[in-house]
């Protein structure tokens, strides 16, 4: 199974923005010039995040992800503020391919069952956002990685699977934006307590670290946000990197 290369952009009011460990963002440029830069230059997939929708209960990008789709042909998600069926139902018509959730279905978790019952399992992401609270054990985290919930990371993974969610994206607070490479333990955690695709996010800041996190067993693909927002690498030195080592990428 080849493994895949995504950009990742959160945005806050039209603008790309970045911050570490999720906090103090910047913007970094407009989402639609990122994506089909990134698409011409030969990203697997997209990722949109809107940053903000806690604050507005509510995703704010349909109008961006129009406009993405008549030029870019790769996998579109989108994902904050997902709170009801017509949300994804919208997302979809908009142009996306899969929508990521997070805040609402650990409010209620049959959502993620009701929706991967109406759109297939293809469809629906669980974007889980960790954060490390002792040795070996994550708490997932909501509303933008803001709000604590208590819930096991691994065993959040192991239900949302049992649920129906396709795929699972997996965000280190601790790394997040940091440069510093993966949490390793995290991903090795969570990619052997499940079976459906995971992606994780959230560290790389040289090919070594999306090496390093793409040998792991389980891991299907990578997002990546700094590392392409501020021309840190090229999407084809990432994959020529990954080839050399025998990891198998899209070329």
């Amino acid at each position: 199974m080849k493994k895949r290369i995504i950009a990742r952009l959160d945005i806050k009011n039209e603008y790309v923005i970045k911050g570490i460990h999720l906090e103090g963002l910047r913007k970094v440029g407009n989402p639609n010039e990122l994506a089909k830069k990134y698409y011409v230059q030969g990203i697997d997939e997209i990722i949109f995040m809107d940053a903000v929708a806690a604050y507005y209960d509510r995703n704010s990008l349909s109008e961006i992800i129009k406009e993405a789709s008549k030029d870019i042909f790769v996998p579109i998600t989108v994902g904050g503020g997902i709170r009801k069926i017509s949300d994804i139902q919208e997302a979809l018509n908009a142009g996306a391919d899969k929508v990521a959730i997070n805040t609402q279905a650990i409010q209620d978790p049959e959502f993620i069952a009701q929706a991967s019952k109406i759109f297939g399992s293809q469809c629906i992401v669980s974007s889980i956002v960790a954060k490390k609270t002792a040795p070996n054990k994550w708490e997932a985290y909501v509303e933008n990685g803001r709000e604590p919930t208590g819930v096991d990371v691994v065993e959040w993974a192991k239900k949302v699977q049992a649920l129906g969610a396709g795929e699972i994206m997996l965000t280190s607070i601790d790394k997040e934006g940091t440069k510093k490479g993966f949490d390793l333990e995290l991903n090795s955690a969570v990619s052997s307590a499940i079976t459906i695709p995971l992606i994780t996010s959230g560290g790389a800041g040289n090919k070594e670290d999306i090496v390093d996190i793409l040998t792991i067993e389980g891991i299907d693909a990578v997002a990546l946000a700094s590392i392409l927002h501020y021309n840190i690498l090229q999407i084809d030195t990432i994959k020529n990197s990954l080839s050399l080592e025998k990891i198998e990428v899209r070329i």
